[in-house]
């Protein structure tokens, strides 16, 4: 049996998000919201989770999570009506085993797993124990009442307030509970829904617990009150993730910059870089001692160590090796891998290239859908000709080939070992080794001709003037 269940509560149909996805399923910095609660709740000891969910979300909500969080002791329970929170415990309760239930809000991405970790620890022996946190302008929250002895007595629902004196009190409920399972479910069959909004509190099982065996409140941090009913509160949400994740990278020995949107599921290496203006998305790895300059977007890359990314560069699904060079304004497309000590210049594309080590190709080309050895060198203004309207085919450069400036090389074709392609070559056919390509029209010079030409064309330009 396990010692402990998190119960991440995520049937609220979300309908101030105005969106067929799922309120749980918007991303915020690279996750999906439900994912932020469960992780939180992971990492602070929960040996399984259940996430409480409606009927018209189950399948997708299920599909995610097998997705981001594969083979994790995670699982979906449904709520058939939306009747509150203490009804939506009560939907995912029944198939808890564990001795103690934790019990968490599926759109708080900004739950700290430190705050968990230390509720969990303050309920001890008792039978339940919520997160509180402490506001200046606590209205719209429900709040903690104690008696004189400040022991606590309920947590009334701001709607429900009586009193002035009840609507001073500064501390608020986080929505974050940690309870006996036996001890919750028998105040569950106990609460009703005699309230302003005809619901099932959970709030209420606090009472109940308080007339037993009693219910203690640990403040938190006020973060994690922040909930996700709109796409503002999105924004706000996910900007204070960002400088989260920014100041974790930053104790952990990495320099982040100015505005740089780190996603959660980033990995950074000690002594790298990353300057303003900068998107990691996904799962990216980024290596040590690597620099990510100015506007440059990461999504779903391997960066190895000591690789430079100049400014404005795009890379995508791709392997990056060890002391290359990408930019500036690179663009590297899915299924790219740029080799050690390669260089990927300005203005040049790849896509489906395995470009090896140390070969360069320094400005304005097109790489798809080829192999370019070790040593080998790709000069300006290049296209690998690789699509023939129905089929894409391979381009390979052997190690050490020269491949001339505004070559157009017409796949499927091979070139080889220290070839050279002379400038403005178009190649249909095999290169072998050491052999020079060749292939321009012949040259023709006609002297004195260009003034007869110009004025040629000055007089058709003026007939056709006239004639407008």
């Amino acid at each position: 049996m396990s010692s402990l269940t998190a119960l991440v509560l995520a049937a609220g149909l979300g309908k101030r998000m105005k969106s067929t996805l799922p309120k749980v399923l918007h991303r915020a910095a690279g996750w999906p919201l439900l994912l932020f609660p469960i992780r939180a709740a992971l990492e602070a000891g929960a040996d399984a989770v259940v996430c409480v969910v409606s009927p018209a979300v189950e399948e997708a909500v299920a599909a995610v999570l097998a997705s981001e969080l594969p083979g994790a002791p995670v699982t979906v329970a449904v709520q058939a009506v939306p009747r509150g929170t203490g009804d939506a415990v009560k939907a995912g309760i029944g198939g808890v085993a564990s001795e103690r239930v934790l019990i968490l809000c599926g759109d708080t991405p900004l739950v700290r797993a430190d705050d968990l970790r230390a509720l969990i620890d303050a309920l001890g022996e008792r039978e339940l124990c919520l997160m509180s946190a402490l506001l200046d302008e606590a209205d719209g929250y429900g709040r903690v009442l104690r008696d004189e002895r400040g022991r606590v007595l309920e947590v009334r629902e701001h709607k429900d307030l009586r009193t002035d004196a009840e609507r001073a009190v500064r501390e608020v409920n986080a929505g974050v509970y940690v309870a006996r399972t036996a001890a919750l479910r028998t105040a569950l069959g106990q609460i009703n829904a005699e309230n302003a909004a005809g619901e099932y509190y959970l709030t209420d099982a606090v009472a109940v617990a308080a007339r037993g065996a009693g219910a203690v409140a640990i403040v938190g941090h006020a973060d994690n009150l922040l909930g996700v009913n709109d796409r503002a509160q999105l924004a706000q949400a996910e900007s204070l993730l960002y400088q989260r994740i920014a100041r974790g990278h930053q104790i952990a020995g990495v320099t982040v910059r100015g505005d740089a949107r780190i996603d959660a599921g980033v990995t950074l290496g000690p002594d790298a870089v990353v300057e303003a203006g900068v998107t990691l998305r996904g799962k990216s790895r980024i290596g040590a001692g690597t620099t990510v300059d100015v506007g440059s977007v990461v999504t779903d890359s391997q960066v190895g160590e000591r690789v430079l990314i100049k400014p404005y560069s795009v890379i995508t699904e791709s392997r990056v090796d060890a002391g290359a060079q990408i930019g500036p304004f690179a663009h590297l497309r899915p299924a790219s891998e740029i080799g050690p000590d390669a260089h990927i210049g300005n203005f040049v594309e790849t896509k489906k290239t395995r470009v090896h080590r140390g070969a360069k190709a320094n400005h304005l080309a097109y790489l798809g859908d080829g192999e370019i050895g070790e040593g080998a060198n790709v000069g300006a203004g290049t296209i690998f000709c690789n699509y023939d309207g129905f089929q894409k085919h391979l381009t390979v450069i052997g190690p050490g080939a020269f491949i001339g400036s505004d070559s157009q090389i017409v796949a499927p074709v091979r070139i080889g070992k220290d070839a050279y392609v002379a400038t403005g070559t178009t190649v249909t056919k095999d290169v072998p080794d050491e052999a020079l390509a060749i292939g321009r029209t012949a040259q023709e010079n006609k002297a004195g001709y260009a003034p007869r030409l110009k004025a040629r064309l000055a007089a058709a330009a003026k007939q056709k003037k006239a004639g407008e």
